[in-house]
């Protein structure tokens, strides 16, 4: 029964960790700039955050399914805003500034409760794939568990292509850095105008 609920959701939790989103584009931009050494902390803010996300989604599903549209303008804004300044920190930032500006694994984990996009990631694969079949607590934290992995594979991904491409990337931080707060920001707006 597990195996067949996960494979049900597996496409679009595959296709949703795999695009580009507010972790993978720190993850990335934080690895290419900083290193695998110097950003650890920030990953496993991300990964940690990302599991207690999928732990309380799938433990107040049933409640945030009633209060989801007066929550989810909240956290859209909430999100949108936190994006930005995130945006904000890539574009400022140098590879020179080594230990200046230590990408945390506060910062990461905090991301992880404005992001609406794994918060919606767990609302829906809880409230159409798992819930219908299965209703135990423990279930719930078995999938929480599962879904945290895809995110954070994702995240790893897009993080190894960061350290892949570390030099190439320091070289030309300018036109990277750019690029990726733009990509940040664009998370941002569709995340308000969605």
């Amino acid at each position: 029964m597990v195996f067949s609920i996960i494979l049900s959701y597996l496409p679009y939790t595959l296709v949703t960790a795999f695009t580009p989103g507010p972790n993978n584009i720190v993850a990335l931009h934080t690895v290419s700039q900083k290193g695998w050494l110097k950003g650890k902390n920030i990953l496993l803010g991300i990964a940690v955050g990302f599991w207690l996300v999928m732990a309380l989604c799938s433990v107040f599903c049933y409640e945030l399914a009633k209060y989801v549209p007066s929550i989810e303008g909240t956290l859209k804004y909430a999100g949108a805003a936190y994006i930005v300044y995130l945006a904000i920190h890539v574009l400022l930032s140098k590879p020179e500034d080594g230990g200046k500006q230590q990408m945390s694994f506060m910062k990461g984990f905090l991301l992880e409760f404005v992001n609406v996009k794994i918060i919606l990631y767990a609302i829906t694969v809880y409230t159409g794939y798992v819930l219908p079949y299965s209703k135990s607590l423990g279930m719930l934290l078995i999938h929480a568990t599962i879904l945290a992995a895809i995110g954070v594979t994702g995240t790893l991904t897009w993080a190894a292509a960061g350290g892949i491409f570390q030099k190439l990337l320091i070289k030309y931080y300018g036109p990277f850095n750019m690029i990726m707060a733009c990509v940040l920001l664009w998370c941002a707006v569709s995340l308000v105008f969605e």
